[in-house]
């Protein structure tokens, strides 16, 4: 059994009710933002014939790339939400669930793929200078590294702390974020080897809440400076 203080399953104690449809009456679908059915699709990481979730949780979004052809593998660290994915997306052919952290995964593993995705996931709770080296080396040469968190309260960047409050009770349990802005994100993406950085803000369906920052950045092959592109 899990460590009742693991947060990842604290996080899975709190989570809304498992849609079995969307919208538009989909089994598997991707979401980006936190909100349902809103947003940018999987269109984002083009076409990818290999793809690896890092922080997959119950494993939809990994299931719908999977059901659209790609070779897909979902990791993340809390036994209730992979125990989730396999008992309800186990069957899909070419899809694979590994409960491993996700630097941990990177750094044993020697696959390389076309497209790394990460949704509200691993690259937001992980130190960007642990994990972008290791997941520099496991990604294709033209590969894409996209992701997607909230955006940084301003003036609030880096390492920053927060609780994960179980919505059964129990003791919250600490974690820690990396906020940054689209510019530090630039930044911090050609320190490892990535030249070009695009952003987007995604707004909440109601303006009220909080929005969603996507990030979708290319290798380098040669070391060039990174640019950043910020669409209105």
């Amino acid at each position: 059994m899990p460590e009742p203080r693991d947060p990842w399953t604290a996080f899975a104690d709190r989570r809304p009710g498992t849609r079995l449809r969307n919208a538009a009456g989909e089994t598997t679908w991707f979401n980006w933002t936190q909100y349902p059915d809103h947003g940018p699709g999987p269109e984002l990481l083009g076409e990818p014939r290999t793809v690896l979730d890092l922080g997959c949780g119950s494993g939809r979004n990994t299931a719908h790339l999977a059901v659209r052809g790609a070779r897909a593998v979902g990791v993340d660290f809390s036994p209730v939400l992979l125990g989730e994915a396999r008992e309800r997306w186990g069957e899909i052919p070419g899809l694979r669930f590994v409960e491993r952290d996700a630097a941990g995964f990177l750094a044993e593993t020697d696959e390389r793929f076309d497209a790394i995705c990460s949704v509200h996931g691993a690259v937001w709770f992980t130190d960007p200078d642990v994990l972008l080296p290791l997941l520099r080396k496991r990604l294709a040469p033209d590969g894409l590294l996209v992701f997607s968190h909230e955006p940084p309260i301003e003036g609030c960047y880096g390492a920053q702390g927060t609780y994960i409050r179980r919505k059964n009770g129990g003791p919250p349990v600490p974690v820690v974020r990396w906020a940054h802005t689209p510019e530090q994100w630039r930044d911090i993406l050609a320190r490892h080897g990535f030249v070009t950085v695009d952003t987007r803000i995604v707004e909440a369906p109601d303006p009220a809440y909080v929005p969603t920052m996507l990030v979708r950045a290319a290798p380098s092959p040669n070391g060039a400076t990174a640019v950043v592109h910020n669409p209105s």
